[in-house]
């Protein structure tokens, strides 16, 4: 891997250098890494993990050598509907995570914030924000984004039009779950499929959503058997792992590919002998570099995390029939959009399927509302008798993570865990 690391130094001295000239080396690397992928996959994982992996990076490689072939958009903006002109979505976080693969997180960040980008802001749209400003990587032609769920969505995709020129749709997620709440953003749905059409001069196929909400059905059935199954069996990963998984069911649900990656690891997990550590919930962001959660999370026969609430944000079944208005109640109806009493009643569901020994929150610096509703999930889970671990930190900005209070408080809760296995086993043997 010292090749790989070498280069990684070396793109990221071009890019700080000159950013302007660094694109197509930042592309080379990411080719390069798919075909390493594809030839050299990571031994220690899972068969399963190991080709979520190589699809998650060949389908950014792909996708970034040609900006005709994709949007941009935030992670819960609706691919479904730009599947149907055959492009792709980026989330501009998934973007991010791809540019803190060379280091540059830190140069980015800095770069936006001595523009003039508040501190505040998530440090995803910084990393983000500083690229486009720098000049570092191409833009595409069209961009959407959600209100759902951060409110710095609107903002930075104001920004990308006002320096870039890079048009953009937003679709306003109201809180309410009542018909006329529906029928507001399917019409708002209906309108970004036909900028679409006039952006790419491509006609609208409806019948080509429907297909896609019938695969998505499918693979959000598929998905929930794989989680039940991985809360049963020791499937090796790491925490990228679920950081791609999640990326998969938000920017490549609704595609054949997807679900039959997803099948494939249903059937590959019955293969693999039974777990018999503990099973581990995750609530909200993964911070896939951090060391201490490396080291105890990956591949690792004694702690495992079995699902993400990330990667199951949204449950219910979508009527094909009405495509735009199932949509529309999916945006709603997701676990990010409205009150936190409202997650956290979707995450103690998941919680009451797969029934994990703990829960770890991971409070992202600069979300406001996994911070300010962590105390709620934790006094549901309490309830439940499950402990549930809050740690503080950042998604990506390796500079707000601080390993040692993170390795204190980890070892002292998994500690706690085992611990309280061991006295349930001697109270069996009185």
């Amino acid at each position: 891997m010292w090749i790989a690391d070498k280069y990684i130094d070396y793109v990221k001295e071009q890019t700080i250098n000159n950013p302007g000239q660094s694109w197509g080396k930042m592309l080379l690397g990411f080719k390069a890494n798919k075909l390493r992928m594809k030839l050299l996959p990571n031994k220690k994982l899972s068969r399963g993990y190991q080709k979520l992996e190589e699809m998650m990076m060949s389908f950014v490689a792909d996708a970034l050598g040609r900006p005709d072939s994709y949007v941009w958009g935030n992670i819960f903006s609706p691919c479904e509907i730009v599947q149907c002109f055959g492009r792709s979505t980026l989330s501009i976080e998934c973007l991010a995570c791809y540019l803190s693969g060379y280091h540059l997180e830190d140069y980015f960040i800095d770069y936006a914030q001595n523009l003039g980008i508040a501190p505040t802001l998530c440090s995803y749209h910084k990393t983000f924000v500083g690229a486009i400003d720098s000049d570092a990587v191409s833009v595409p032609g069209y961009a959407v984004t959600t209100s759902l769920s951060c409110d710095g969505n609107l903002n930075t995709f104001r920004y990308l039009e006002k320096k870039k020129g890079v048009p953009f749709s937003f679709l306003d997620v109201p809180y309410g779950d009542d018909e006329d709440s529906v029928d507001y953003l399917a019409g708002q749905l209906k309108d970004f499929a036909g900028a679409l059409e006039q952006h790419f001069g491509i006609p609208f196929e409806e019948e080509r959503l429907k297909e896609n909400l019938r695969i998505e059905n499918e693979t959000r059935k598929e998905l929930m058997h794989f989680f039940r199954l991985q809360s049963e069996r020791y499937y090796p990963g790491e925490l990228i792992s679920h950081l791609y998984l999640m990326m998969g069911m938000h920017l490549l649900i609704g595609t054949p590919e997807f679900l039959d990656l997803v099948r494939f690891m249903v059937e590959d997990i019955k293969t693999y002998p039974p777990f018999e550590g503990k099973k581990i919930l995750w609530v909200h962001l993964l911070p896939f570099y951090q060391e201490t959660l490396q080291r105890y999370l990956n591949e690792n026969p004694e702690y495992q995390i079995i699902a993400s609430d990330m990667a199951m944000d949204s449950v219910e079944e979508l009527d094909e029939r009405r495509p735009f208005h199932a949509l529309a109640r999916k945006l709603i109806h997701n676990l990010y959009n409205g009150s936190y009493d409202h997650k956290a009643q979707m995450v103690s569901r998941l919680a009451d399927e797969l029934s994990p020994d703990a829960v770890i929150q991971f409070c992202h610096w600069g979300c406001k509302q996994s911070s300010g509703g962590s105390l709620i999930l934790k006094e549901a889970f309490q309830k439940k008798g499950i402990p549930m671990l809050i740690l503080d930190g950042d998604g990506i900005d390796r500079r707000n993570s601080h390993d040692g209070q993170i390795k204190t408080r980890l070892e002292a809760f998994l500690e706690m865990l085992d611990e309280g296995t061991q006295n349930r086993r001697l109270d069996r043997t009185c």
